[in-house]
């Protein structure tokens, strides 16, 4: 290439915006940071809700034919005996990340004789997560996982996004049409809410958005709490959309 050519190939990159990993924009943005935020944002719902005893996550579960095993697909999964995560966005990066905390989980386990704290599992899961946003030869996880646990006598509820931020919330949506389910919840969330109120709160919330008729088939629910966490089986949340219908 001649230097007008080399030139000419960097004024192009620069105007399109379409930069390394590594490389911030003239703006000031990771833009591969925030094409992963638009994956999450793309991503099936998930809602999480934290009760006076506990911490309710529900999510959709998108099947893309009816021929699928529904049976193979699952949003819940159960990190350590009081804590579970559901995700919006890629599912086989949810898949790496869920494997990455059960070892981390279990190496704590072996080291101290005693589960690992919800906020010391947070942490480091996003410590790998923002890990990805500045190594070479990998991208950022287009995922965003909402972490519900236990701690002795205190539920837990937190996000993780792609960047590698966290925050604890009371109640929170992600994924598609998660702006219309947190303004929802901001109206129906209260403090005192019981965890059966909570678990009727996040089936209402996913219905905000949700396409089609929802049946125990297509959506997730788990709860956590003193006793540990749970997915409930379908005939349960059968239950509980027949009581809301």
């Amino acid at each position: 290439w001649s230097w007008k050519m080399l030139f000419k190939a960097v004024v192009s990159t620069q105007s399109t915006g379409s930069f390394s990993l590594t490389t911030f924009s003239p703006s000031g943005k990771l833009v591969q940071i925030e094409y992963a935020i638009a994956a999450v944002a793309a991503g099936a719902p998930s809602i999480g809700i934290k009760s006076k005893t506990g911490v309710v996550i529900a999510a959709e579960k998108k099947t893309k034919s009816i021929l699928y095993d529904d049976t193979s697909i699952t949003k819940m999964e159960m990190i350590t005996k009081h804590c579970g995560m559901t995700y919006s966005g890629m599912g086989p990066d949810f898949r790496l990340l869920v494997r990455k905390a059960r070892k981390v989980a279990q190496q704590y386990q072996m080291q101290y004789d005693e589960e690992i704290p919800v906020s010391q599992l947070v942490q480091r899961l996003a410590n790998v997560m923002q890990e990805y946003t500045h190594s070479g030869g990998v991208r950022p996880f287009g995922v965003s996982l909402l972490v519900a646990g236990f701690d002795q006598s205190t539920p837990y509820l937190v996000q993780c996004d792609p960047s590698g931020a966290y925050f604890a919330w009371k109640a929170t949506a992600m994924g598609k049409n998660h702006v219309n389910g947190k303004t929802f919840l901001e109206k129906r969330y209260n403090s005192d809410l019981e965890l059966e109120d909570a678990v009727h709160t996040a089936i209402l919330t996913l219905k905000e958005g949700f396409e089609g008729q929802m049946t125990e088939d297509n959506i997730e629910i788990g709860i956590c709490t003193t006793d540990g966490f749970r997915k409930l089986n379908r005939t349960e949340v059968k239950d509980y959309l027949a009581a809301l219908n």
